[in-house]
């Protein structure tokens, strides 16, 4: 069996990282080594304990869980929002509290002390909710990026936005980080975004399955029942993509590509601005872009009877395919 991917997921629980974070303790292919948290579809002190909480539920309150940032770099948070997760960030269902807590360090000295422990270009971290965390991250241990393999995030958009025409949500948060991590931070970044996370649905016939297989896919079905994001074909799992992308990388097809983040004050703020391999001032040789910015990968296609195959047979923690 190759070895185990070293795998840290700095989230926002919220519905999708329920999924997510259910399909990365159930799958063998990685070693889930921290959790970090930070202010995104809740307040930072309620995602925090959502993924304390989901963490016990999913049957591994042993993983290291420390609470980040809990406001943006530079704009005030923004927390008035109609909440799509529910109140509680988890579709308003009630799942027991963790017995154990937070550590007390900060989220990025966490990430930090995982780096450090690791062997060069190994882990990989799931950013799977605004990127505040991860742009300070890069600030303040530019020494350790190359312990990083390689950052693959869930935000962005080739299209339409689902917080403004124009912005995802987790980037249009903090523009600004976003802007650092995926345009300026060096990393080997996969970017895994609305126009393809939207296809990547449970429709109702997969909450049934999933139900059907055991408590822990009961609680997740219930969940998403009350999650109000829901496209023609069910409810986009948006985060659990980007995961089950580092899981099993043939689900998602990706394309060379660089970005940047608009970041200004006006009605564009937070769009993803995406070249592709073969596009614009690169084309039709597109090699390291000369200015500096990050390479990156972006996700282009999804298989998506492949990818509910891998939810139904990893999330509900039975480790049996739908009968």
């Amino acid at each position: 069996m190759p070895a185990q991917i070293p795998l840290v997921i700095d989230c926002d629980p919220g519905v999708d990282d329920a999924v997510a974070l259910a399909l990365a303790v159930a799958s063998p292919e990685v070693d889930l080594r921290a959790v970090t948290t930070v202010a995104g579809n809740a307040p930072v002190e309620v995602t925090t304990a959502n993924a304390l909480r989901l963490l016990r539920a999913f049957g591994r309150d042993d993983v290291a869980v420390a609470t980040g940032a809990d406001r943006p770099l530079v704009r005030t948070s923004f927390h008035g929002l109609a909440p799509p997760h529910g109140q509680n960030g988890l579709g308003d269902v009630e799942v027991p509290p963790a017995v154990h807590g937070a550590r007390s360090q900060h989220a990025v000295e966490l990430l930090a002390d995982v780096l450090r422990r690791a062997e060069q270009q190994s882990v990989v971290i799931a950013a799977i909710g605004p990127l505040t965390n991860i742009a300070l991250l890069v600030a303040l241990h530019p020494e350790l990026m190359d312990r990083v393999d390689r950052l693959v995030v869930m935000c962005g958009s080739r299209g339409h936005g689902n917080i403004t025409p124009v912005a995802e949500f987790n980037v249009w948060s903090d523009p600004e980080a976003a802007q650092r991590v995926l345009a300026g931070s060096g990393l080997r970044v996969c970017v895994v975004g609305l126009d393809v996370t939207r296809r990547a649905t449970l429709d109702l016939s997969a909450l049934d399955a999933l139900r059907a297989r055991s408590d822990r896919g009961a609680l997740l079905a219930d969940m998403v029942r009350g999650y109000k994001d829901q496209a023609p074909g069910g409810w986009p799992m948006h985060d659990a993509l980007a995961v089950a992308s580092i899981i099993d990388p043939a689900r998602v097809t990706m394309c060379g590509a660089t970005i940047e983040v608009d970041t200004g004050l006006g009605a564009g703020r937070g769009q993803t601005i995406c070249t592709l391999a073969g596009t614009g001032p690169y084309a039709p040789a597109f090699g390291e872009p000369p200015d500096g910015r990050t390479r990156a990968e972006v996700a282009i296609e999804v298989d998506v009877p492949r990818w509910r195959e891998l939810v139904l047979e990893r999330a509900a923690g039975t480790g049996q395919p739908p009968g």
